[in-house]
C-alpha cells in the first residue's frame, strides 16, 4: 500500500472568506454553510490568516470587558463544537459592522500542509499544534482542508 498523502485525503472544498468583509458578513456566511471557521484569503487568493465563531465571541467579549483586542500572539487551537443559529449570532453585539472587519479579528498564524505531505505528517502538525484543521497549500493559496474527522477516517478505514 503506498503512503497517502495531504492530497489524497483532503477536501477540495475550500470556503474562504475576504479580509474586509464585515464581522457581521462573516457570522452570516459561517451560518449559511454550516462552518465554524473560514481561511482569510488575500485579493489574490493566498492565504493570510484564519478566523472562527471563536474570534467573533472573543472580539465581543473584549469589547464588554473595554479590552483592546489584539490577537497578534493567539493561535487558532480551538474550535467551537456546537453549530450556531442566527439567533445566536443576533445575540452577539457585534457593534458597527461597517468599522469592524474579519482584518481585525482574524489570526494570522496560519498552520498549513503541503499537497505531498503524508498523512502522518498531517496528523504529526496537527497533534503538535493542537489544532482540529489544518489547509493543504500550494504557492501559499489553500486547495484543501483536513479536518480531524477526516483523519479519523483514514484511521478507520485501515
Amino acid at each position: 500500500m503506498e503512503k497517502l498523502t495531504a492530497k489524497d485525503i483532503m477536501n477540495r472544498e475550500v470556503l474562504t472568506v475576504n479580509a474586509e468583509l464585515s464581522i457581521q458578513g462573516l457570522a452570516e456566511f459561517l451560518v449559511q454553510n454550516s462552518i465554524s471557521g473560514a481561511p482569510v484569503v488575500s485579493r489574490n487568493g493566498k492565504l493570510i490568516g484564519v478566523v472562527s465563531i471563536t474570534d467573533i465571541i472573543r472580539h465581543e467579549t473584549l469589547l464588554e470587558k473595554g479590552t483592546q483586542f489584539n490577537n497578534r500572539h493567539d493561535f487558532y487551537f480551538h474550535t467551537v463544537g456546537n453549530r450556531f443559529s442566527h439567533q445566536d449570532l443576533d445575540s452577539l453585539h457585534l457593534g458597527d459592522e461597517s468599522l469592524v472587519t474579519v482584518k481585525d479579528i482574524m489570526t494570522s498564524a496560519i498552520l498549513e500542509v503541503g499537497e505531498k505531505d503524508t498523512v502522518q505528517q498531517v496528523a504529526d502538525t496537527m497533534v503538535k499544534n493542537r489544532i482540529h484543521r489544518v489547509f493543504v497549500t500550494r504557492e501559499k493559496k489553500p486547495i484543501g482542508i483536513i479536518s480531524t474527522a477526516d483523519m479519523l477516517k483514514i484511521i478507520r478505514d485501515m
